[in-house]
């Protein structure tokens, strides 16, 4: 086992620990995951709670045939997460607070900040936070997809030093142990490439199980903002006892590289780009080789309908290499790019500004 050493932590517990048979809250797995919460607070570390479960707990209660709806599911959801909060609190002598999210939430950086603000302010007075996607709300547009990489982001936002994912299986394998007698535990690793992912997905040595890729793909977000990522057995309690202690039973994901400031980690993690502008080769040399804004000069071509504070992918020679948050919309920048700063007013009638992404809005990928 590997020796590793945290003070914040997010912790993911998934459905199948929360509601093992789909079919309301149990308690079959959560001692172990109780006791290690409540040690770790004694410690003096601080622990942030990403749980699913909701869909599930609510799933008795509401007549759906064997597709439900969304609605059905979104009523599930409505009546299993004061039962999914109820069934943690029992657990603790201390507050249990209730954080719903959608990807809005994340992409809006009042709100994003507004969200880390809460979140600091829960766990400067002993409260647990206890996050979840706003599932009653959420449809396909504006859900975050998985608590996995909901973790990943809670983590970036609130500088977390750890993530912990809890799955059904050991930690990340060779092969999937289920069906490879020969299957080996990967005990760590320090970057995630596409031979690693393919250990989620690829025929043979696929370990689909637990949603292994979207596992793999919150920890490269965080080990790629110095974030280190644990994934261990959440159905076995001396994976917890492990954790304790100092030691990772499962697989422990290192950081490759310094973590990013909180904005370059939202800019880089979590808004998604509305459209794309395309930049010459001075403009690449002045981005990428100087750090410098992003000039309007220095365009050669826009795509999409983005608007103003939007986020944007900047482009040179069919690669992204930025994104930034754009001070002119769409229309506006395709009637000024490739012009000098000085001549937006006169061309347009106003002006953001001459930078068209600042420096400081803008993240090299």
């Amino acid at each position: 086992m590997n020796a590793f050493s945290w003070q914040r932590a997010v912790l993911k517990i998934g459905s199948a620990l929360i509601s093992p048979d789909g079919k309301g809250c149990s308690a079959e797995y959560l001692l172990p995951i109780a006791t290690f919460i409540t040690d770790s607070r004694k410690q003096g570390k601080e622990i942030i709670l990403v749980s699913s479960g909701s869909i599930s707990a609510g799933r008795s209660d509401i007549k759906a045939g064997l597709r439900a709806s969304i609605a059905e599911k979104q009523a599930m959801a409505a009546i299993g997460q004061t039962r999914m909060m109820a069934n943690w609190s029992r657990f603790f002598d201390f507050p249990c607070a209730q954080l719903l999210l959608t990807l809005d939430d994340l992409n809006d950086r009042r709100r994003y900040v507004n969200f880390k603000n809460t979140l600091v302010e829960l766990l400067k007075n002993n409260a647990l936070p206890i996050i979840n996607e706003n599932d009653t709300v959420a449809v396909d547009e504006i859900k975050v997809g998985d608590n996995d990489n909901l973790a990943a982001h809670v983590a970036l936002v609130t500088q977390a030093d750890t993530l912990i994912i809890c799955t059904d299986v050991d930690g990340l394998f060779t092969a999937n142990p289920r069906l490879d007698k020969n299957a080996q535990l990967i005990p760590s690793l320090t970057s995630i490439d596409a031979q690693t992912m393919a250990l989620a997905g690829g025929a043979g040595t696929s370990v689909g199980t637990g949603g292994m890729i979207t596992k793999l793909e919150a920890a490269q977000k965080c080990i790629n903002s110095g974030v280190q990522t644990l994934l261990i057995n959440g159905t076995k309690g001396n994976a917890f006892e492990a954790l304790t202690k100092g030691y990772c039973a499962g697989t422990l994901f290192s950081p490759s590289a310094r973590g990013n400031n909180a904005r370059q980690q939202w800019l880089t993690h979590t808004i998604k780009a509305k459209g794309r502008i395309l930049i010459d080769e001075g403009a690449f040399a002045a981005v990428n080789n100087a750090g410098a804004s992003l000039l309007a000069a220095g365009v050669i071509g826009v795509e999409g309908n983005f608007k103003q504070h939007d986020a944007v992918d900047v482009v040179y020679q069919n690669t992204t290499i930025a994104k930034g948050i754009v001070a002119y919309s769409a229309t506006e920048l395709r009637q000024i790019m490739g012009v000098s700063s000085q001549k937006i007013e006169a061309i347009l009638g106003f002006h953001h500004g001459e930078e068209l992404i600042h420096r400081d809005n803008l993240v090299k990928i």
